[in-house]
């Protein structure tokens, strides 16, 4: 006997025999597709109408009515035919929330559902996401929007105004303006246009600035971390949602993802995959920044990733010393705002500039410091005094990040072997200890997990990397030789 709990057929225009029947269609559907596929696409598809040869069928949202005309059209008109004799005309049309009928008329608007030369079977297994939100309650930021549903908090400090240009970020600022320039209708020049630096160096900046002035050109757009992405998409699971969710994000001109690195999970991966497809395809932006290249977020699908790799990809690089000079000056600007007797002299300014190196955080951290320094001592400030202030930011210099890729290539060099020697399978004396050697040194020099590293040594275990890095461990303790060159590459590598 087939299930009756999922809704009542609402209509005026079917009789009680054709909602058994309807109720048999719907029982197949689940019993082919099973639960979480139905639940997801077909518990709120209505039979409207049913007419002499004609039939009407109903969903709340464009978005549903869209994906299944284009993945499930054959499989539902065989089964309507199967139960519905001299079936010819199947349509599909969305129902308006307060719709409790439809006039027969209007059946002449309501799109056909065409025929799929392709039956593609997604079955998207959404629910298993819902464990990685155990430990509290997520929900997508929502800002004042009339439809509850908003993106990402915005700082209203960083906008284009604000962002000192370089050498080492001049071409991502020119790419961001030019996207952000864009007007509604405008085919977009880099789609997507993906960003990456290293932290504290401007992307988020850059990001939240094209955010607003696209939204200033009238533009619909939403600013989202990856944790929002993903944190919003369990969400609208839970509640029951992800319809909604899903025709929303598809339904903006912008969509701006910061920190895509952090995306995980099977089902949300594959979700952002079709978000980034649908928009792409249908000529919106799309703006992605991560703290590393595509090749190295080994973490995200390969559908993804592909789609990264065809736009355009830019780096923003280290903070050169005249562009240190602007930002500290800004920032002394800044804070002359609330203290007006702060004075800092050029020759603090040029010390700190040279001394810390890393990024404009931590510039803004020497700012910190010296304002401290400054107000509560009292004192004017110096070179010596500055070399006080900043001590704690000069000893936490962030060190080089050392490739996996560099990594190889640089112990196939020493031992006079092909990096492609390293990734193979030979068992060689020759090639076995640079190897092990090499997945040593990614372990203790990179943060990637141990299934990560075997990925990329050939795909080998991780019990394979586990076994390398202590049978290396084991053999440097013993033999001086081998740890003196085992610490020559590392000096080699950190530089």
């Amino acid at each position: 006997m087939p299930e009756q709990s999922d809704h009542q057929s609402v209509s005026t225009g079917v009789s009680s025999v054709d909602r058994q029947r309807w109720d048999r269609v719907r029982g197949r559907l689940r019993a082919e597709l099973g639960d979480a596929v139905y639940n997801s696409w077909f518990a709120r598809l209505e039979l409207e109408e049913s007419q002499g040869d004609a039939i009407l069928l109903t969903v709340p949202t464009k978005f549903l009515k869209s994906w299944i005309q284009s993945h499930y059209a054959d499989r539902i008109r065989a089964r309507l035919c199967a139960e519905f004799p001299g079936l010819d005309r199947v349509s599909i049309d969305v129902r308006s929330p307060s719709r409790r009928s439809k006039p027969r008329d209007a059946e002449a608007s309501a799109a056909p559902l065409p025929s799929a030369e392709k039956i593609a079977a997604p079955a998207p297994a959404e629910r298993s996401e819902q464990q990685i939100a155990r430990t509290s309650t997520p929900r997508i930021a929502a800002r004042a929007e009339s439809d509850g549903f908003g993106g990402s908090p915005l700082d209203r400090r960083l906008s284009f105004s604000t962002f000192l240009v370089g050498p080492s970020n001049q071409l991502a600022y020119a790419a961001a303006c030019r996207v952000a320039d864009a007007r509604v209708g405008d085919h977009p020049l880099f789609n997507p246009l993906y960003t990456h630096a290293a932290v504290g160096l401007g992307k988020t900046h850059l990001l939240q600035a094209v955010a607003r002035a696209a939204n200033d050109n009238k533009r619909r757009v939403i600013y989202l971390t990856a944790e929002k992405f993903m944190s919003g998409f369990v969400s609208a699971l839970t509640a029951q949602t992800s319809i909604a969710f899903k025709e929303k994000l598809r339904a903006i001109d912008v969509l701006i993802i910061d920190d895509v690195q952090f995306l995980q999970g099977k089902s949300i991966q594959q979700e952002f995959c079709h978000t980034l497809n649908s928009l792409i395809d249908a000529g919106k932006q799309v703006v992605v920044a991560a703290d590393r290249p595509p090749s190295e977020l080994e973490t995200l699908d390969e559908r993804v990733l592909s789609r990264f790799k065809g736009g355009l990809c830019v780096d923003i690089g280290p903070l050169d010393e005249e562009l240190r000079i602007k930002i500290l000056e800004a920032r002394i600007a800044a804070a002359q705002e609330a203290q007006p007797s702060f004075h800092v002299p050029p020759a603090v300014i040029s010390y700190v500039a040279r001394t810390i190196v890393t990024n404009g955080r931590d510039l803004e951290g020497a700012v910190n410091r010296l304002l401290a320094h400054s107000t509560l001592n009292g004192a004017p400030l110096c070179v010596e005094t500055a070399e006080t202030a900043i001590r704690d930011l000069v000893r936490t210099h962030e060190p080089k990040r050392v490739k996996i890729d560099d990594i190889q290539k640089l112990v196939a060099s020493h031992y006079n072997i092909s990096r492609a020697d390293i990734l193979s399978s030979r068992r060689t004396a020759n090639v076995v200890r640079p190897r092990q050697i090499a997945m040593y040194l990614s372990k203790v020099l990179t943060l990637r997990s141990l299934p990560e590293i075997g990925r990329r040594f050939g795909g080998r275990d991780h019990t394979t990397v586990l076994h390398a890095v202590r049978k290396v461990e084991e053999l440097a303790s013993k033999d001086k030789s081998l740890s003196e060159v085992i610490e020559l590459l590392k000096r080699i590598l950190a530089e």
